[in-house]
């Protein structure tokens, strides 16, 4: 055959593993992988707080640290919190988060991890990005958590909103060996 002309009989062939490679590429960046997306709500006098997010597993592997998983990302030591799309925040309520307003809205939590004992929450005006899509300026709020251990290591990243008492609820984040949490009050 002839190196310049073109074999016709493989051009299908050719079409297919590309739409193939193609669709791949769509499901990647859909957040289709190993890490399943999760949720996390409650609901308080009526008004719903929600926090919707793609779970990784520890799977043996180092997560917290300079050289641990998360320092991977782009955007570390600031980290999205999850894994995938960017984790969402949604609340009916206004909010006070340790002392700061958060309106009714829809936002995007990260966390600064730099030093894994002493986690800050933040809560970011932007919304829809994929995670490793971080813009300081759009930051509404960064609050210390509360950090604790777990009684055992925290294989998959588990958020929950527990309802305290009337008007006030928890948020905690646990990872590992790693738990923060922080207080809402619905004003």
């Amino acid at each position: 055959m002839n190196a310049n002309k073109i074999d016709l009989e493989r051009i299908p062939t050719m079409k297919i593993a590309f739409q193939c490679l193609s669709a791949l590429a769509v499901l990647a960046q859909l957040g289709c992988g190993q890490s399943s997306s999760q949720e996390a709500s409650v609901n308080v006098a009526g008004k719903t707080l929600s926090i919707k997010y793609s779970a990784p597993s520890v799977r043996g592997r180092q997560i917290f640290g300079d050289s641990g998983v998360v320092s991977h990302d782009k955007t570390y030591p600031v980290w999205r919190a999850g894994a995938n799309r960017a984790t969402a925040f949604h609340t009916d309520a206004y909010l006070n988060v340790g002392g700061s307003v958060v309106p009714a809205g829809d936002y995007t939590l990260f966390v600064l991890v730099k030093n894994p004992e002493e986690w800050q929450l933040i809560i970011n005006k932007q919304t829809g990005q994929w995670g490793v899509t971080y813009k300081e300026y759009q930051d509404l709020a960064r609050v210390r958590m509360d950090m604790s251990k777990p009684s055992s290591p925290v294989e998959t990243l588990k958020y929950t909103l527990t309802n305290e008492e009337t008007n006030k609820v928890t948020l905690t984040l646990g990872w590992d060996n790693h738990v923060g949490s922080v207080h809402i009050t619905l004003k």
